[in-house]
């Protein structure tokens, strides 16, 4: 087993997390096997009882691990599964030292914390990095570990002198040292500091820890003048500093990592250089690339408790940019504080309340995420209320599914007083309830946690489809209250579908209003799972709602079980918006919505391929009559030439289109009788369409297809495509 521990100097909050996950990320591609670990030096057993504003989220595991944020990233970068060993805590370790002197395993020596806390670390460190987290047998290549804090701190100091003694306890050759540190550069003088990197390399140094790399990061890119001068101060080789400058979002990190060379400088202290490959990061490249150009918006209105610290949201965060970036949509996330929303705000703080419904009726959707506590209960009810009565789409997650079934009591069922327990203990009528199982005397642990089932109720539902119509799914789970299920048929019978519950069927999992375009609450957290490549599909679902509501021809696209995914999906197909038939090899047509401008016409089941579309058809934007003679022309609008009209197949069309062909906008095959025409997409010219299964594919495009936009797979007929479930005409309706 090889390591890598990632420390961090001068000040906190420099990004050691990111940087792990991203170094993690790299070694990955270069096809080794990576896991990670965090360590982080409080007193708490685990993250689970400490607050929001302090820590930032709870980040849940699929084996109820209440852990650090840091493991979220792990996760979501590279794209494993977590135990909740893999999050160290002062508080674990020292437990388990004082279980063990309990027992007697001691023998009656001295417990102190050299050498008994130290050996429990490194002890923990060797156990918990064969633990295997990418879904394969046997433990990983390389263990990423991250030093939580700032080197100095006095509660890392039992850390740092134990993986002192770790790196000589493995050897070198198998530990390598990452610190991350800060060169600032002072506005007075306009250049970037190395004293602060100094001293905290120095101090490093002085606890028995040497680094291999430096990561240093400032808002712009290194002078050589400076990489010089803190390679002389701090022992480090020239081009072994890295350079993390400011970049638009951090998927660039894992870039900014391979385009150093980092991988190689980590991979030569680790005597990896002959086992590993380049990197292979096309797929990722071409992700971020995507996130840089996206410019139109949609509207997330986050009505929470914690809008003060995003980090307190963070997992809600990363699965709407997933889904954005798949639906091309730039996140626009409206923060808005839920007790900013109720009538005392108003009264109080005029300019809050309305700057607060101001942005709650700006916002193409909205989304009311877990939390605790009564404060802001009520504004997260009119916000649920609002969705729900003005049609807005609408995803409550955990409380805000709870909220949600509140808001339709009181509104719809007229239970004015209808509220849980959790808020009013003597509530008359009580929608939601304290859990049998949970404990109201000690708080760390004893929720419903951790990855649970839930099966669908009922298989015509959006949730079901957006799951692609799978009996059930498997979701993480925070919460002690539930719905209270004798008050379940009473909300059925008023229009409340409870889509899904878990095994016993008593416990209420998935809501929906089946009139509304997209009104969805759940009782787990679907953000915990999402990943960039794999974006949540109730996430897919609200991004796709949304921005429906503010264009009616956005298109939902949504991953189903029933459908096989493309091998490889090609060099960069996840561009292409279209539908599947079950086939990587045999993509059918992706239909906008009649009312939309760009919405393209597609061939039916039965229709007649022309056989002359050149050996690349799936490059083609066409309207076909179903004859390689006769194809149907599209001509220039009255109101725009940008929006192109077509004749239907019944039609003929005129021999060179009259004494007029300048003014078509077509792509022509060298005959002026038999044009083939590319129509370009109103949102981007690269969404593309394809033939159905059953057609047959035309075998050439004439003589000018270089000037069709495509993405390939590195075949010219089997393009591999994305996967999307539905249409979203605009937002009073959705088609799945």
């Amino acid at each position: 087993m090889k390591y890598v521990l990632v420390t961090g100097g001068v000040v906190s909050g420099l990004g050691k997390g990111v940087t792990a996950s991203s170094i993690g990320l790299l070694l990955k591609a270069c096809g080794l096997r990576v896991t990670s670990i965090k360590i982080d030096p409080y007193l708490n057993t685990d993250a689970g009882t400490m607050s929001p504003f302090e820590h930032g989220e709870v980040f849940v595991l699929d084996d109820g691990g209440e852990v650090d944020l840091d493991l979220g990233n792990y996760e979501r970068f590279l794209d494993i599964k977590l135990t909740r060993d893999n999050n160290i805590t002062t508080g674990k370790i020292y437990q388990s030292v004082i279980d063990k002197e309990r027992r007697g395993d001691y023998l009656g020596k001295t417990v102190q914390v050299v050498p008994h806390i130290t050996d429990a670390i490194q002890e923990w460190i060797e156990r918990v990095s064969m633990i295997p987290v990418d879904g394969k047998a046997g433990p990983a290549d390389v263990c990423v570990i991250e030093l939580g804090g700032t080197i100095g701190d006095i509660e890392s100091m039992p850390f740092i002198e134990a993986l002192g003694q770790f790196s000589y306890r493995v050897g070198t050759g198998n530990f390598c040292l990452i610190h991350v540190s800060l060169v600032p550069i002072l506005n007075v003088v306009g250049e970037q500091k190395t004293k602060p990197t100094q001293h905290s390399v120095r101090g490093l140094r002085g606890l028995g820890l040497t680094p291999h790399i430096l990561a240093c990061r400032s808002t712009t890119a290194l002078d050589q003048q400076v990489k010089v001068k803190l390679s002389q101060f701090c022992h480090v080789a020239e081009e072994n500093i890295i350079t993390l400058y400011d970049v638009p979002n951090i998927w660039h990190i894992p870039l900014l990592l391979r385009d150093q060379k980092a991988h190689e400088a980590i991979l030569k202290v680790l005597n990896l250089l002959g086992e590993a490959k380049e990197p292979a990061l096309e797929e990722w490249t071409s992700r971020a690339a995507i996130c840089d150009k996206l410019h139109e918006p949609v509207h997330i209105a986050m009505v929470g408790k914690y809008t003060g610290l995003s980090d307190s949201y963070l997992s809600v965060l990363k699965a709407l940019v997933h889904a954005s970036v798949f639906h091309r949509k730039k996140l626009v996330v409206d923060w808005v504080p839920a007790s900013h929303l109720e009538e005392a705000t108003a009264k109080e703080n005029p300019d809050a309340y309305k700057a607060a419904w101001t942005l709650l009726k700006g916002a193409h959707g909205v989304l009311v995420p877990g939390g605790f506590g009564d404060r802001g209960v009520q504004g997260k009810i009119l916000a649920a209320k609002y969705a729900r009565e003005k049609r807005v789409p609408f995803l409550g997650i955990c409380l805000g599914m709870q909220i949600a079934v509140i808001e339709f009591a009181r509104s719809v069922l007229g239970l004015k007083d209808a509220n849980s327990t959790e808020f009013d203990p003597d509530t008359r009528n009580p929608c939601v309830i304290f859990m049998p199982e949970g404990s109201k005397t000690h708080m760390g642990g004893t929720m419903r946690l951790g990855l649970r089932r839930t099966y669908f109720q009922v298989m015509d539902c959006k949730s079901a489809r957006l799951y692609g119509s799978r009996s059930f799914i498997d979701e993480r789970h925070r919460h002690r209250y539930e719905v209270n299920p004798d008050m379940v048929e009473r909300l059925e019978k008023a229009g409340l579908s409870f889509a899904g519950k878990d095994e016993t069927g008593q416990r209420m999992e998935i809501i929906e209003l089946p009139s509304h375009p997209y009104f969805i609450g759940v009782q787990f957290h679907p953000e915990f799972k999402s990943r960039p490549e794999n974006p949540s599909p109730l996430f897919l679902g609200l991004i796709a709602a949304s921005a429906a509501c503010g264009e009616s021809d956005v298109v939902l696209q949504g991953y189903g079980s029933q459908r096989i995914v493309p091998n490889g999906v090609g060099n960069d197909t996840s561009k292409l918006k279209v539908y599947q038939n079950g086939s990587p090899t045999k993509p059918t047509i992706a239909l906008p919505d009649e009312d939309s401008k760009a919405g393209l016409q597609g061939y039916g089941s039965q229709g007649n391929v022309p056989n002359g579309v050149g050996n690349d058809t799936t490059k083609v934007k066409v309207y076909q009559n179903g004859s390689a003679t006769k194809p149907t022309i599209a001509l220039p609008d009255e109101e725009t030439d940008d929006v192109l009209q077509v004749y239907g197949s019944q039609r003929n069309v005129p021999n060179g289109v009259g004494n007029d062909t300048s003014k078509v906008k077509v792509y022509q095959n060298g005959s002026a009788t038999k044009p083939t025409i590319a129509l370009p997409d109103e949102e981007t010219d690269d969404v593309l369409q394809v033939y159905g299964s059953q057609r047959n594919v035309p075998n050439g495009v004439g003589n000018d297809t270089s000037k069709v936009k495509i993405y390939q797979n590195g075949s010219a007929t089997k393009s591999t495509i994305g996967l999307p479930d539905g249409v979203y005409s605009n937002c009073n309706g959705i088609y799945l």
